[in-house]
């Protein structure tokens, strides 16, 4: 969500240093596609580590072309879907979803929309549970960013309530959600679901893209095997 700050240059600092991230100890992938979703304030230079080491361990990684996650939801998913329609149109494979904080947020409605197109999803650090469960300093942040959309494009974006419905709706795929207990952006209870697997790490918020036990759990969720294709 925003610059490295010292938490996460310290879990990039353990990531270098590393096993997994040589590619040790996760099983390699079959190249199947995975879209990065950078979370808010963020674009996709925040998943480049991420991106190299999916891509070293056999996957084929794809950016979402969000530069700077602070458009109002419905119109980031409408690049999303066709971001999403690009990697189909060279592999029509399903399409695993990572997305940080707001990023996994999108991924679970991209989802809901298309779970045609999606294997799985995989969020880190996101408030599924409530979106507005979210630290002073960040609400500050949405507010500003929410008044800027509906001067630039009208108000009619200020109400997403179709957003908020398809969140709150029961996973359309596999969904799995990632977070840790020092979270300082968003309250850590919110990235916990009943009908949404979730697992703990260490670390901080913005860390979670360059985390190694996160990476670790990439490697496995990722290496779970592919859902049949329903036939008529």
């Amino acid at each position: 969500m925003r610059l490295p700050d010292p938490l996460a240059l310290r879990e990039l600092s353990a990531l270098l240093g590393d096993p997994v991230f040589r590619g040790r100890g996760v099983r390699h992938g079959d190249g199947r596609p995975v879209l990065l979703v950078p979370g808010f304030l963020s674009g996709d230079w925040s998943m480049t580590v991420l991106h190299g080491w999916l891509k070293r361990i056999g996957y084929s990684p794809q950016m979402s072309g969000i530069y700077f996650n602070v458009r109002a939801s419905e119109h980031i998913l409408a690049g999303l879907r066709r971001r999403l329609t690009e990697i189909r149109s060279t592999d029509p494979s399903r399409v695993t979803i990572i997305g940080h904080s707001r990023g996994g947020l999108l991924a679970k409605v991209l989802a809901q929309r298309r779970p045609d197109a999606i294997e799985q999803v995989i969020t880190l650090g996101s408030p599924l549970a409530d979106q507005s469960d979210i630290t002073p300093l960040t609400q500050a942040a949405v507010g500003v960013v929410r008044t800027a959309n509906e001067i630039g494009f009208g108000l009619r974006l200020r109400a997403e309530g179709r957003f908020a419905y398809d969140l709150r709706q029961p996973p359309a795929v596999p969904t799995t959600s990632i977070y840790t207990r020092a979270d300082d952006v968003v309250n850590f209870r919110s990235c916990i679901r009943p009908d949404i697997p979730s697992i703990a790490v260490w670390g901080s918020h913005n860390g979670l893209v360059i985390n190694p036990e996160v990476y670790r759990l990439l490697g496995r969720l990722l290496a779970r095997p592919r859902r049949p294709t329903r036939t008529l």
